[in-house]
C-alpha cells in the first residue's frame, strides 16, 4: 500500500519559501491509517518533519545510556519462605525508592506465555495494512483499537516513532472475542498472568511500605488494566527521533514486557541508564499515582525508548488503575506514611488525573507538579 500524505502540507509564502503546516501534514498522515509501519513499507528514507525531535532531546541515540544495572529482583521463594520474602521486600523497597524501576525474574508466568505475547504483537503490526485498518481508531470508547501516537492530533511536541494496539480491560474484564484473531489467545493468556502478578505486587509493595500486605488492595487502586502493545519499526534516521518521548506513567504501577532488541532507558541521577532485556523478565515501574499516595516515598521516574535502525522492537505495557467504581474516588497521601510530615500533593481522582495527563500530550514533562500543594 503506497502512503502519500505530505503533498498538501506545504504552501508558498510571499517570499517564495514553503510554509510548513504541521497540523495538515499530521492529519493527512493519520487519515492513511498506515502508521509508522506504513511509512517504512512505502520505502521512505527520510522521516516526516513532525517526527523530528530537538537535538538536545536525542543526544545519546547512538551511544545509548550509562552502563549501570537497573535492579533485577528474583521472586523465587516469596510465597513460602518468609526470610526470603523479607529479602525480596527489602529489594523492592530500595528499587522503588531509588530507581522507580526494577526487573523481576522467576515471577511465575511461563516464559512461553511471554514469548507468545511478543510474537503475536509483532504479527499483528506486521500484517498488511488493509487488514489492520479496521482496528484503527482514536475513539477512547472503543475498548480495542490500533493507532499511531494516541495524542498525535493534539500534541504540540514531536510524534514518536511507534504504532500501538490497545486493550481496555475495565475491572479486569474484556471479552476475548473482541480481540483480533491473530493475537487473541496470546492476549488472553497474558492477561491471566498480569492479574495474578498485580495481586502479588500489591502485597509486596504494601509490605515494602511497611504496611499490611493487603493495604493496597483495600484501596482498590489496581482493579483496571490498560494493555498497550507497542511496535517500533526500524527507522532510517534514528538520530532524529525517539521511539517514546521521556515521560512518567500516570498509573499506580506499570508492568512491562519487552523483546530482546533493547532501547528502553530510565533516568537515574540525571543520567540515562539502559534497561537491558533479560530472558523471561518483566519490568516494573512506579507510576505517578503511587508516588502521590506514598508522598514521594516511592518514585515515578522518567523513562524513554530510543529509535533503532537495525531491527523492529516490540513491547507490552500493562497499566494498573482504580476500578470503574472508584474512578471519582479521591486518593491522597496514605496517613500511615506521613509520620508528622505534611502531604505534598492534593487529593485527586484518576479521572481528573488522566484528563490532565492526556490534555498535555506526551511532551516530556511530568504531570505531578500540577497537583502539588502550595
Amino acid at each position: 500500500m503506497e502512503v502519500i500524505f505530505s503533498g498538501t502540507a506545504n504552501s508558498i509564502q510571499e517570499d517564495g519559501s514553503k510554509f510548513y503546516n504541521k497540523a495538515e501534514e499530521v492529519k493527512a498522515f493519520d487519515e492513511t491509517k498506515a502508521g509508522v509501519k506504513g511509512l517504512i513499507d512505502s520505502g521512505i528514507t527520510k522521516i516526516p518533519k513532525f517526527f523530528i525531535h530537538p537535538a538536545e532531546n536525542v543526544p545519546e541515540i547512538l551511544n545509548f545510556g550509562r552502563q549501570e544495572e537497573v535492579p533485577v529482583i528474583d521472586l523465587e521463594g516469596y510465597e513460602d519462605d518468609w526470610e526470603r520474602r523479607a529479602e525480596i521486600v527489602k529489594e523492592i523497597r530500595n528499587a522503588s525508592e531509588n530507581w522507580g524501576f526494577f526487573q523481576m525474574i522467576n515471577h511465575g508466568i511461563p516464559v512461553s506465555v511471554l514469548d507468545d505475547m511478543i510474537e503475536d504483537v509483532k504479527r499483528f503490526h506486521e500484517q498488511p495494512q488493509e487488514v489492520k485498518m479496521e482496528w484503527y481508531s482514536r475513539d477512547r470508547k472503543r475498548r480495542v483499537r490500533y493507532f499511531c501516537n494516541g495524542d498525535l492530533l493534539v500534541n504540540k511536541a514531536p510524534a514518536n516513532w511507534r504504532d500501538t494496539i490497545a486493550f481496555d480491560f475495565q475491572d479486569g474484564l474484556l471479552d476475548p472475542l473482541l480481540f483480533p484473531s491473530i493475537c487473541r489467545k496470546a492476549v488472553n493468556e497474558y492477561m491471566k498472568g498480569m492479574i495474578k502478578m498485580s495481586k502479588t505486587l500489591s502485597e509486596l509493595l504494601s509490605e515494602a511500605l511497611g504496611l499490611p500486605s493487603d493495604y493496597l488492595s483495600t484501596l482498590e487502586c489496581m482493579e483496571t488494566e490498560s494493555l498497550v502493545c507497542h511496535y517500533y519499526p526500524v527507522c532510517p534516521e534514528p538520530d532524529l527521533t525517539l521511539g517514546t518521548t521521556k515521560h512518567t506513567d500516570p498509573s499506580f504501577i506499570t508492568i512491562l514486557l519487552q523483546d530482546n532488541v533493547g532501547g528502553l532507558q530510565v533516568l537515574n541521577q540525571h543520567q540515562w541508564v539502559d534497561v537491558p532485556p533479560q530472558p523471561g523478565a518483566l519490568v516494573v515501574n512506579i507510576g505517578d499515582f503511587m508516588q502521590l499516595i506514598t508522598n514521594d516515598k516511592f518514585r515515578s521516574v522518567e523513562h524513554r525508548v530510543v529509535a533503532g535502525r537495525a531491527k523492529a522492537r516490540a513491547s507490552v505495557a500493562c497499566f494498573f488503575y482504580p476500578g470503574t467504581a472508584n474512578k471519582y474516588k479521591l486518593y491522597g497521601a496514605v496517613k500511615e506514611l506521613l509520620s508528622g510530615t505534611q502531604p505534598i500533593y492534593r487529593e485527586t481522582n484518576i479521572t481528573e488525573y488522566l484528563s490532565y495527563f492526556r490534555s498535555k500530550g506526551l511532551d516530556g514533562n511530568s504531570r505531578l507538579p500540577h497537583f502539588k500543594l502550595l
